[in-house]
């Protein structure tokens, strides 16, 4: 493996569209949502242990999912673990991991990626980065993978790409928000939109002298605690001086104000897995396109539903058709896929009625 290759795992989101399983306290990438005997961090650290070693594989996590962590991924030791010690975006993690990263191998190239997506074909993945990190060798680049869009999607944000660029990798004229549904299709209509996956690749040099240039203030919040990174003395100063940080998503501190960003048209298939009806899309179906994780069902009259509850749980369900129904310990969801969207209002008023304890 090449010991330039460098992965920091995001693992610190609540994943709150996954109530009741994801919670505060154990957030979805701690669990198997697939069913496959694997928590999606597994798959993602496996996925990317393919091609980088072990040892420079970095997770940021909050706190409070350190020994998650631990007792998830045996390989990794406490010192890949990049504690926040508070919620502050994408931005300030990604520079705190990135200049722990450069003091460690100056010459590193890396991958920042979510640790709670799904990717079927993990070679085509693994190559695809791989391309991507020969031009941030060679060039001071920052690169994305956007993938092609095969509806006009409002939930994901979108990669605009010059218009006949016809390089592999192409020069991204900007990011775009998520769209209203007319637009959406518009930029279906024009051909050259991604969907914005999350996943960014760049040299360590590269991405630290962005955040010199358009983030000085956070850059120097940061930088000021490079003599004691990886060292006994790093805990404390991020402890006293996390919080100061500007909350910001890197999509707003770096990637809208470079100039030298470059996309890949994902050769993989990949899903967000950002809501119950991703995960549906993305599992097995019975005869009645059904998707059921660890139940065991008999359904009359009931179609499109997903179901899951506790190992080899006997679920009767009869007229119920396209429902999300999710049965954990002291909480059962029966909500319509229609509406999963607003599962969150829906946490929230828990939250308000029964207390923080289900949430």
């Amino acid at each position: 493996m090449n010991k330039n290759y460098y992965a920091i795992l995001m693992a610190g989101g609540v994943g709150s569209r996954f109530w009741p399983i994801s919670t505060s306290d154990y957030p979805k990438q701690f669990h198997d949502m697939l069913g496959t005997g694997d928590t999606l961090i597994q798959k993602t650290f496996k996925r990317l242990n393919k091609f980088i070693p072990t040892e420079n594989i970095l997770i940021l996590t909050n706190e409070r999912y350190n020994d998650l962590v631990l007792e998830q991924l045996p390989l990794v030791k406490q010192d890949q673990v990049v504690l926040e010690p508070a919620m502050r975006n994408t931005a300030p993690c990604i520079l705190y991991a990135s200049l722990k990263t450069q003091k460690m191998n100056p010459n590193a190239v890396m991958i920042v990626a979510p640790s709670d997506h799904w990717i079927e074909d993990e070679d085509a993945f693994a190559k695809d980065v791989k391309m991507c990190f020969d031009k941030c060798e060679k060039e001071e680049v920052l690169c994305t993978l956007g993938i092609k869009p095969t509806f006009p999607n409002t939930g994901f944000g979108y990669i605009e790409f010059q218009k006949g660029n016809t390089d592999v990798l192409k020069k991204v004229d900007q990011f775009r928000e998520k769209p209203d549904y007319e637009t959406a299709k518009e930029f279906l209509a024009q051909g050259n939109f991604l969907w914005n996956a999350g996943i960014f690749m760049w040299s360590v040099s590269t991405i630290v002298n962005a955040f010199k240039a358009f983030q000085p203030s956070q850059f120097k919040l940061f930088a000021d605690g490079m003599p004691i990174y990886n060292t006994e003395g790093e805990r404390s100063f991020i402890q006293e001086n996390y919080s100061k940080a500007e909350n910001i998503s890197i999509d707003y501190a770096i990637l809208e104000q470079s100039k030298s960003i470059f996309v890949l048209p994902a050769t993989f298939d990949w899903n967000d897995l950002g809501t119950w009806g991703s995960l549906y899309d993305k599992l097995d179906k019975d005869d009645n396109r059904n998707a059921i994780v660890n139940s065991k069902v008999i359904a009359e009259d009931a179609h499109g539903n997903m179901i899951r509850t506790p190992k080899d749980k006997i679920v009767v369900v009869d007229g119920l058709k396209d429902y999300i129904i999710v049965d954990k310990e002291e909480v059962l969801l029966i909500y319509p896929k229609s509406k999963e969207q607003d599962i969150k209002k829906v946490l929230n008023t828990v939250k308000e009625k029964f207390g923080d304890q289900h949430a």
